[in-house]
């Protein structure tokens, strides 16, 4: 997982990007490198995303003190096929008390198309795309064209969530996806928003990967997807830890306090079509959140990580 303090707020930054148009500026935490021989460095965001440098200043420098150094490879292999073989790693550090690994991971290639790095997805066990990677991302995003390929229907009944652009703030739909599959890592009931961005087809945002603690090697253009739930314990309900719990909590009480924020304001303006929408949102997101107590209920999840 990229972090199980999933972004709170549901709205999108968009910015302008060159000449290529409008696309999510939802941060890519990633480092693009250039070949080099010499030194390496490694370190781990508050999200718990592993990355990888060549130069200590493209470290951030609240990390530079924890940054580990090591001896790079002498060829950093260039990602320009669009392949998506995958093949199991063994979680760092994560072991059973014998010594042994226990969670196995899934590594894909990553290739680069400018400044960001696009992996093979399968949307609903048929439709394959090339998406965004973006582990700063609150959810994951399709075209419009992509959504009437795989026939999900948008209408007065689709909810509706706020997103702001650089020039507008616009409503759009919140769908979920029957699954996503990135290699062999699979996720099932993906909420994705509809959202047009020129040049790509879609971003894979959070609502895939924080169900994954991801590992990305900007050096080699490979990503490691190591599955966070593992084997329940007492400190472990469901198999999830207590970060994962409370950032899933955290992640639909927060969007249905802004919803509710939304709610207000639209009611005494008189918008009815824009309060339908946002009405909708509520009741799909108190869905939600009650499917997730009852699934916390189920595996003991203490009362205080449901805040």
């Amino acid at each position: 997982m990229t972090t199980p303090f999933i972004k709170s707020k549901i709205f999108l930054t968009v910015r302008k990007m060159k000449a290529k148009g409008f696309i999510p500026s939802l941060i890519i935490l990633i480092l693009f490198v250039t070949p080099c021989h010499g030194e390496m460095y490694r370190w781990v965001d508050e999200k718990g995303t592993l990355h990888f440098a060549d130069d200590l200043s493209k470290v951030p420098e609240k990390y530079r003190s924890d940054a580990e150094m090591r001896k790079a490879p002498k060829e950093m292999k260039e990602v320009s096929v669009p392949e998506a073989r995958e093949k199991p790693k063994t979680a760092p550090g994560i072991t059973s008390s014998t010594g042994t690994v226990e969670t196995q991971g899934y590594e894909v290639n990553l290739f680069r198309r400018h400044e960001l790095w696009l992996t093979e997805v399968v949307l609903n066990g048929r439709a394959k795309q090339y998406f965004i990677v973006d582990t700063g991302a609150s959810f994951t995003l399709i075209s419009r064209q992509i959504a009437n390929e795989l026939g999900i229907p948008i209408n007065e009944t689709t909810p509706f969530i706020r997103v702001a652009s650089v020039s507008d703030v616009m409503l759009t739909p919140l769908v979920t996806l029957r699954s996503i599959q990135v290699g062999k890592a699979e996720v099932e009931n993906v909420d994705t928003l509809v959202y047009n961005m020129p040049s790509y087809q879609g971003l894979l945002g959070n609502s895939f990967l924080n169900k994954f603690k991801v590992v990305i090697d900007s050096l080699n253009g490979k990503m490691t997807l190591f599955p966070m739930q593992g084997i329940p314990s007492p400190d472990r309900p469901g198999g999830y830890s207590r970060d994962y719990w409370i950032g899933q909590f955290r992640f639909y009480n927060r969007n249905l306090e802004e919803l509710r924020r939304l709610k207000a304001n639209y009611e005494s303006r008189g918008s009815q079509s824009e309060l339908n929408r946002i009405n909708n949102a509520i009741r799909y997101f108190e869905g939600q959140l009650s499917e997730l107590e009852r699934k916390a209920s189920f595996a003991g999840v203490p009362r205080n990580w449901r805040e």
